[in-house]
């Protein structure tokens, strides 16, 4: 049976061939008067009318043109494909998104605010990360791990989605968030392994140097993407809480980010260093390290074959056949 959806013609130059069809059904109009003897008499008086048999004549040229019409489809090799696809790739890519939950992510430069913007892009960015396990690392003025690495994205989104202001002391330990984020990765085996760093500060508390991280990184192969937050210039920033109603309170303040530390973390380690000012530009950020950062995927198809040609041969012969036993046996007297 010939399926449709997966049909081809594995030589499809021979359909040209069609445009004799015209030209036979043509010539065989120009011609059939003179295949016929003629014979002149003074009178048709005695001649019964032309048998049917006669009028039937023209049914050898049409057998003639539909087995020619076989035989081009023959030519042109119809056959349906069946195509079976396996993937395969490979270990993928580990990565821990270091993210610095101190005060000042709660700026209202980015809206609604700095640390609720990164967590619409984080979850975006994990959902485009199908064959990749994702850790996430969160500091202020200490560090730890929230997710180990993990290839379960629902957990990686859940844990972004509640990250929050408060659950660490003061500060910007910015060496103690990448050292923490080198530890989970030392023992990885991926091919690859990058850490995404992203703070709004400068590094002002914390027991690790930045720069002593940064050669663990570095010795260990893994690449560092750097990404710092904030407005140029000046942002509404938390300073304290409303004694009545709780409520924290903002004032201007100067943006301040270590862009040489962060431009060197990214350096030594072979990553990029970015700058986020607003939600659009952050988001482009995340696009582009999700395409610098590409799992190889190999996709394999197999193809099978059924070969449609060999009913159109037979057809073919087969009105060639008929054509044949005809004019030779019932219209063998009109030709």
């Amino acid at each position: 049976m010939m399926n449709w959806n997966n049909f081809e013609f594995n030589n499809p130059g021979f359909l040209w061939l069609f445009i004799i069809i015209p030209l036979v059904a043509v010539w065989y109009f120009m011609m059939r008067k003179k295949e016929a003897a003629n014979l002149t008499i003074p009178s048709l008086k005695g001649f019964k009318p032309d048998s049917l048999l006669s009028k039937l004549k023209p049914i050898l040229y049409l057998l003639r043109i539909v087995a020619l019409i076989a035989i081009i489809i023959a030519l042109a090799r119809p056959r349906n494909v069946s195509v079976s696809r396996k993937i395969k790739s490979n270990k993928g890519i580990d990565i821990v998104m270091a993210i610095d939950v101190s005060a000042s992510m709660l700026a209202r430069d980015l809206k609604p605010n700095r640390l609720e913007a990164l967590k619409k892009v984080a979850i975006d960015f994990v959902d485009r990360r199908p064959n990749d396990r994702i850790g996430i690392v969160v500091y202020a003025g200490e560090s730890f791990t929230q997710t180990p690495i993990t290839s379960d994205k629902g957990i990686v989104k859940r844990t972004i989605s509640e990250l929050k202001w408060g659950q660490l002391e003061g500060g910007t330990a910015i060496g103690m968030g990448l050292g923490s984020s080198v530890n989970r990765l030392k023992e990885s085996t991926a091919k690859s392994k990058v850490i995404i760093l992203l703070t709004d500060g400068v590094n002002n508390s914390g027991n690790i140097d930045p720069r002593t991280a940064t050669e663990l990184a570095k010795e260990l192969g893994i690449k560092t993407y750097t990404i710092g937050i904030g407005t140029n210039g000046m942002a509404d920033f938390p300073y304290s809480r409303d004694p009545r109603t709780g409520k924290l309170q903002f004032r201007k303040q100067q943006v301040e980010i270590d862009e040489d530390l962060l431009k060197e973390i990214a350096s030594e380690t072979e990553g990029k260093y970015f700058r986020a000012t607003d939600n659009t530009s952050l988001k482009k950020i995340y696009d582009e390290i999700d395409k610098l950062e590409k799992t190889k995927i190999e996709e394999f198809k197999y193809y099978n074959y059924q070969e449609k040609y060999r009913f159109f041969v037979f057809l073919g012969l087969s009105f060639l056949l008929l054509e044949f036993i005809l004019r030779n046996t019932l219209f063998k007297s009109f030709i």
